[in-house]
């Protein structure tokens, strides 16, 4: 197998013709792997050295991506962390060639070993519980005389979407059940003029995110002190701007008497609706407009044949409501110890 490190940003460019098509074969087949989620972070936030190790077969074919930098911390420490770590990005993972887990997961923890000059430890966040990096990584680092600490990060509640919207009702909590049903009944009762729409080439993208980016950071301080941060704005309007072009952004909003009242940034990725970011008008608070338009989405999830109505990181009651149950998302801290 032969390893090769990149520390430039070309690294994107150079490999951009196999990047995703590893992702596609890959144990863990997630958006925010993709050479487009990887680039458009790197490009907006650039936090350390690139450190992107990549693994190829004897035959030259890409079966593996360590999509990697080294930070440095307040205190001097020197960490290897995920491209996309920490905020922004609700999953992350190393990128592997299901059929080659095993070669390439310990070609890339002796790469680590032999560099660890490079580096004071190891800190991977945003693991899914299922993923190859907490599944079969901490073993070979083990192995390898690294000692392992791992810790919640968060929850993702997801809904494993039925083949109909009726099931999907009878699978709520009978109080729960009644209560959509009701909020459902009230917007579009007191409202006549209750719709909602998904921004596609007939609209302007530019706007569109603009009203949704307002509509953001109305809905909480938290969100207006997040986009506070140019840097933030400018990686929602790269990555919007690139996942539409790929036919993967799923930008919704609700309308009442044509105003815009609610609105969900999700992506559409491998069969999942990914729910990623909100915004929302406090006068419409009082008809749970948020709610309205995530009960539509999720209809409209099932119809299309969705499997997965994944609500990403954050405990929120309402994604419990809706049928959400947990996922775990963990953090990896690795010291060498040998």
């Amino acid at each position: 197998m032969k390893l090769q490190v990149y520390n430039r940003p070309d690294v994107f460019k150079e490999l951009e013709s196999e990047w995703n098509e590893l992702v596609h074969r890959s144990t863990g087949n997630r958006i925010f792997s993709t050479w487009e989620w990887q680039s458009v972070w790197w490009d907006a936030y650039q936090p350390g050295e690139l450190w992107v190790v990549t693994c190829r077969d004897d035959g030259g074919r890409l079966i593996g991506i360590a999509p990697w930098f080294v930070g440095v911390g307040d205190d001097g420490r020197r960490f290897v962390s995920t491209i996309g770590c920490k905020e922004v990005t609700d999953y992350l993972d190393l990128i592997v060639d299901k059929d080659h887990t095993d070669e390439v997961l310990d070609n890339l923890v002796r790469f680590v070993v032999d560099n660890r000059s490079h580096y004071d430890c190891i800190e991977l966040c945003n693991i899914p519980e299922s993923s190859v990096s907490c599944a079969s990584l901490p073993r070979y680092l083990q192995q390898y005389g690294f000692t392992i600490t791992i810790e919640p990060e968060d929850v993702c509640p997801i809904i494993i979407l039925p083949d109909d919207w009726t099931t999907y009702l009878e699978m709520l909590d009978k109080k729960q059940r009644h209560e959509l049903r009701r909020k459902l009944r009230r917007a579009q009762g007191v409202n006549t003029d209750v719709s909602w729409y998904t921004v596609g080439a007939e609209h302007n993208l530019e706007e569109e995110m603009a009203h949704f980016l307002d509509m953001m950071a109305a809905s909480s301080s938290d969100k207006a002190r997040f986009l506070s941060d140019p840097l933030n704005v400018k990686f929602f309007k790269s990555i919007a701007s690139v996942l539409h072009s790929k036919g993967w952004l799923q930008l919704n909003f609700l309308t009442i008497n044509g105003e815009h009242a609610a609105a969900y940034l999700n992506f559409d990725y491998n069969v999942h609706v990914l729910v990623y970011n909100s915004g929302l008008r406090a006068e419409y608070s009082s008809l749970s407009a948020g709610i309205v338009l995530l009960a539509f989405t999720i209809k409209h999830a099932i119809e299309t044949g969705h499997e997965v109505f994944d609500f990403l990181q954050g405990n929120e009651v309402y994604k419990y409501h809706l049928g959400g149950k947990d996922t775990a998302v963990l953090n990896l801290t690795a010291k060498f110890a040998g």
